[in-house]
């Protein structure tokens, strides 16, 4: 799923950050909800944090569904920050979703709205470009003054 469809266009883009040190984890990240339960709030990427996180123990299957899912830890304090959707279950495939498969748990990361270019206005993912296959994380790198809480 497009990142530009238009359920989610209207979404803030998020910095999110490692709650417990502080780490820069990823800069396009997406205020969410899980999809076997939307009572659980969480922020999700729809490219892979490069050398911000790494994969943590094997692979496991939830009772609500059989994703298979590996958690990822933050390489600055190997602290579990969420999790990568490694292959995701046809029932959650078929569901409205945001096409994103890294999930930061909320307890575990702080977030940081973005702005657009002109400083005045808050980022939304409708207004970011599609990603390049070449296209990474750090490339977008954003200024302090992009973020605001």
């Amino acid at each position: 799923m497009s990142t530009s469809n238009a359920s989610f266009k209207n979404k803030c883009v998020a910095q999110v950050n490692c709650i417990f040190c502080e780490n820069l984890l990823c800069t396009r990240g997406m205020k969410a909800v899980l999809l076997a339960d939307t009572e659980v709030e969480l922020f999700s990427t729809d490219i892979p944090p490069n050398r911000t996180v790494d994969f943590v123990a094997s692979c496991y299957s939830t009772d609500s569904c059989k994703c298979k899912l590996r958690d990822i830890a933050c390489l600055k304090c190997g602290n579990v920050v969420g999790y990568h959707v490694v292959a995701p279950c046809k029932p959650c495939l078929l569901s409205c979703n945001n096409g994103h498969f890294w999930m930061f748990n909320s307890d575990a990361v702080s977030t940081l709205n973005r702005l657009d270019a002109t400083g005045l206005n808050l980022l939304l993912w409708g207004d970011l470009p599609e990603l390049e296959d070449s296209e990474n994380e750090e490339s977008e790198s954003p200024s302090e003054e992009e973020c605001i809480r």
